[in-house]
């Protein structure tokens, strides 16, 4: 197939899915990404405990705020623009590492099928998370890695940067990079005193300037990483699994219906190690890989994305021995179900699952806007919901007053440490006595957003609020995470425009007045 016209089709996709994707994921999507960037450029956002504590490197979101100038320069920083710019901007690597991966499969037509409908890549590979650039770095360094034996080393470049980013990816990469070493035909002293030692130190040196002048310190932000989350256990605050819950549920979650030529591939691997030499090998660093992360309490599907390209390696490769015997028919039968196991999780994950808390943003933007253009005012708006379940300025691109509940682990080892959320969720009348004025009532917030699974347990707060929309967010509702996602607007603002948003607050005093 034509190399551009290949990577048209993987661009086009990608593309596609920055509109086709309207869901929340993980909130480091906008807190570690698109909100630094934001206060960065514009000199407002908000900054969570780990860049309070210099845990996370600035190289991912600096390339977000160099977009993000560019857009303020030529006077195009509208809300609409500063949430999808970004977006294309990850969809157009995203692409290039598709056409890698594409061309170290060695131009498969499987690849290609499988690489447009894995619905994992599909719903994160157009996603601001710093584990969707990690792995498309990791894919582009796969491509380069030298399968043949001639000692090319440009995959470093990329190894490097990724690891600067997110430390975990040397997991990854150390059996790789042993192997490379273990192989070789040079020497092995000249090959890590004159490639590996020298490229390691530009690209840390690079990283550590960047970091040191945007934190206003010198810091070395992979350290932080590791000592904060793994030496000092601070990820586990945020959940834990038990030890196999990589290998039972995360690993068969991310690949879905491809996990059965995956595991048929590892069967084959296992069986016979001499025909499948870059199986094994990768096998291997998955195995690893799953093992060492299994050690980590905390544990999330995103943090094994950066094996998708691993694992599908081995499913294509399993898929085109395959082929070159099966029938036409049986080659048609197993690419529709493949399709069609991918498609259904795909549309339900990407336009439904968790869809409210995205689809809020744009109408808190619009009143936040029509309160300052308008009104001659500043909207006040508190997020009553679990910390970080919607996106934050880098969303409503106006400087009013938002506040959420947070939810900041116990950094500074305090006994009897109990976080803002879980204090307001223990009581919530109490917690709102203590830290909402209700009087006058101009110092009340003049929005409330929160999930309805919440709303009869604060009915007291709301008699001052009208309920002026309401979003659907899920079809599995929790205690803390409801069905849908709620708007308040406070009751009699005293100022021009009053209730602006709420047609029935409208109708309710007329009649009063007649």
């Amino acid at each position: 197939m034509n190399p551009v016209l290949t990577f048209l089709l993987f661009l086009t996709v990608r593309v596609a899915s920055v509109f086709i994707v309207k869901t929340f994921y993980v909130p480091d999507e906008y807190w570690q990404s698109l909100e630094v960037a934001h206060k960065l450029v514009f000199g407002y956002g908000y900054l969570t405990w780990e860049w309070l504590e210099g845990i996370r490197s600035y190289i991912y979101p600096v390339i977000i705020a160099g977009l993000y100038k560019i857009l303020a320069l030529i006077h195009l920083d509208l809300v609409e623009y500063l949430v999808i710019s970004p977006r294309f901007l990850q969809a157009l690597l995203s692409s290039y590492a598709d056409y890698r991966f594409y061309i170290w499969t060695g131009k498969k037509k499987w690849s290609i099928f499988l690489l447009l409908i894995t619905f994992f890549w599909f719903y994160c590979g157009s996603r601001t998370l710093a584990n969707t650039f990690e792995t498309a770095l990791s894919t582009i360094a796969l491509s380069y890695f030298p399968w043949d034996k001639r000692d090319k080393t440009s995959y470093l470049w990329f190894v490097g940067t990724c690891c600067y980013i997110r430390p975990t990816a040397a997991i990854v990469w150390l059996p790789l990079c042993l192997n490379h070493l273990l192989s070789t035909k040079l020497s092995k002293t000249e090959l890590i005193l004159k490639r590996f030692v020298p490229i390691g130190l530009i690209i840390f040196s690079i990283g550590i300037a960047i970091d040191s002048y945007f934190y206003g310190k010198l810091i070395l932000t992979p350290w932080e990483f590791i000592k904060f989350n793994y030496l000092l256990g601070i990820g586990s605050f945020y959940g834990t699994h038990p030890w196999h819950w990589y290998f039972l549920t995360g690993l068969p979650s991310i690949l879905g219906v491809n996990y059965l030529p995956f595991l048929i591939g590892v069967i084959q691997t296992i069986r016979n190690k001499e025909m499948y030499i870059i199986r094994k090998q990768l096998l291997i660093t998955i195995f690893i890989t799953l093992i060492t992360y299994s050690i980590f309490q905390h544990k999330e599907f995103r943090f094994i994305l950066i094996l998708l390209p691993l694992c599908l390696y081995i499913s294509v490769d399993t898929l085109v021995r395959w082929s070159y015997k099966a029938s036409k028919w049986a080659v048609w039968v197993v690419a529709i179900i493949l399709l069609i196991g991918n498609a259904i999780p795909n549309y339900y994950l990407s336009l439904v699952h968790q869809r409210g808390t995205l689809e809020v943003m744009p109408f808190l933007a619009e009143i936040s806007k029509v309160y300052t253009d308008e009104v001659n005012s500043r909207a006040n708006i508190l997020f009553l919901m679990p910390c970080h379940s919607t996106p934050y300025y880098s969303h409503i691109h106006q400087n009013v007053t938002l506040r959420f509940l947070t939810c900041n682990p116990n950094i500074h080892m305090k006994q009897n440490y109990i976080d803002e959320a879980e204090l307001f969720y223990r009581a919530p009348d109490r917690w709102l006595r203590s830290h909402i004025p209700s009087y006058p009532k101009t110092a009340m917030p003049t929005h409330v957003v929160l999930f309805d699974s919440l709303e009869s347990k604060i009915s007291d707060f709301l008699t001052n609020y009208y309920l002026i929309d309401r979003i659907h967010h899920t079809d599995y509702a929790d205690e803390r995470v409801g069905n849908y996602v709620l708007v308040f607007e406070r009751k009699n603002l005293n100022t021009p425009g009053d209730n602006i948003f709420n047609k029935e607050a409208e109708e309710t005093d007329d009649q009063e007045a007649f």
